[in-house]
């Protein structure tokens, strides 16, 4: 019998009725499959208890007792669906991270999965069961609750996936698959049928919300096929698989945004050599991740640094960037939230030429204006006006995803 690992988020689980609808799903797949099941919190259940930490412990809340709030949430979701599961005839037993062997390292609130021992679950499969596992948490090495950050549900599901061997881990969302754009802003955004890892990666970087980077990552150094499917109907969505398992390697699969980024810009400082080390140094130790980097140098012997960081770490990184900038010869620091990144992505431009200048002459045409520019083997960004996201995403997809180029 095949070994498949399900994963369902929040707005799956988000009230009893979503949640014996989840049931029903998981009872149905139970018949031909074991079928181990990683649950989210319930819709909000985490943003409300970490504003309960806020308010009884302050602005900055101990880690080790937020955390072992927040994984109360999945601790609740997991055993409604045993409730649940169990209403329908079907045997089911629910784990905590502590339960089935989750190990991660000590970093609270963040932390990673160092291994998971998973003979306690492998035992309730082979009874004919139902394993239903909190996700987004595990134990550190002292046994301290410990959670993997936003999106850690899905890390939690690949891992188990690895772990146990399964033949594919399900992602289950509120949409219906990866689309070559945000239907809710390119109405003309199409359905991907597959992704690469690689792909996927890129785009879950660029701002998609589909799949957690870090569970993409997992996936692809153990060769663990996603499959990402809708909680809400039966057909089939994406599969995320090895580079030489997509069959239509298009030479631009998606046109992607993030409006989450600010654009700061140290001006003057000295064109000599370890000046942008001790600029990002400080920056680095403060886990302020940079992300495109352009340096302008003139005539004088100065040199203008800008880069970007996500707009929540802008307030840190100018405050930085003010103190350590005068240190190096800068006349002025300035920041701009008002950006954003977008970017087209796909396998095909490992080896087809003209996608950098056509997407360069499609904004121009639209009259937008191009601050920074991106690159790497499958992905060209470009930093713009944040104002112009909508219609510079709109006339991208226009050009590479409807018009066969």
């Amino acid at each position: 019998m095949s070994l498949i690992v399900q994963k369902f988020g929040g707005t799956s689980v988000g009230d009893p009725q979503r949640i014996r609808a989840v049931a029903r799903r998981v009872a149905q797949a139970a018949e031909a499959h074991e079928v181990a099941v990683v649950v989210s919190a319930m819709a909000g259940e985490t943003d409300a208890l970490a504003a309960l930490a806020r308010e009884l412990g302050g602005p900055a809340p101990d880690p080790r007792e937020t955390d072992a709030l927040l994984a109360t949430g999945e601790q609740k979701s997991s055993a409604l669906l045993c409730l649940a599961l169990r209403q329908l005839g079907r045997p089911a037993r629910s784990f905590t991270g502590v339960q089935m062997g989750l190990r991660t390292d000590a970093a609270h609130t963040r932390a990673r999965i160092r291994g998971i021992d998973a003979e306690r679950i492998r035992a309730v499969l082979q009874s004919g069961a139902v394993a239903v596992l909190a996700g987004f948490q595990g134990a550190d090495a002292e046994g301290n609750i410990t959670t993997l950050g936003r999106g850690g549900s899905d890390t939690s599901a690949v891992a188990v996936a690895c772990a146990l061997g399964a033949d594919v881990c399900e992602i289950y969302t509120d949409v219906d698959g990866v689309f070559t754009a945000d239907p809710n802003q390119v109405p003309a955004a199409r359905k991907l049928d597959a992704i690469s890892y690689d792909e996927m990666i890129e785009v879950a970087s660029l701002g998609a919300k589909v799949l957690q980077i870090r569970s993409v990552k997992f996936a692809m150094r153990y060769g663990m096929p996603i499959h990402v499917r809708s909680a809400f109907h039966g057909a089939a969505g994406t599969r995320v698989v090895a580079e030489e398992s997509v069959m239509e390697k298009l030479v631009v699969s998606g046109v992607t945004c993030d409006r989450n980024q600010a654009k700061i810009r140290v001006s003057g400082v000295k064109d000599q050599p370890g000046v942008a080390a001790e600029l990002f140094g400080p920056l680095a130790e403060a886990e302020i991740v940079v992300d495109m980097i352009v340096q302008n140098t003139a005539h004088d012997g100065s040199t203008d640094m800008t880069f970007t960081v996500p707009q929540g770490d802008c307030p840190r990184a100018l405050e930085i960037s003010q103190r350590v900038g005068p240190l190096l010869g800068g006349s002025s620091v300035e920041s701009d939230e008002g950006i954003s990144k977008v970017s087209v992505v796909g396998l095909g431009m490992k080896d087809h030429a003209g996608v950098a200048s056509r997407m360069f002459r499609i904004l121009a045409d639209e009259g937008i204006n191009i601050q920074m520019i991106g690159t790497s083997e499958i992905k060209i960004s470009v930093v713009i006006e944040e104002k112009y996201t909508e219609l510079a995403l709109r006339a991208l997809h226009a050009a590479f995803m409807e018009s066969g180029f």
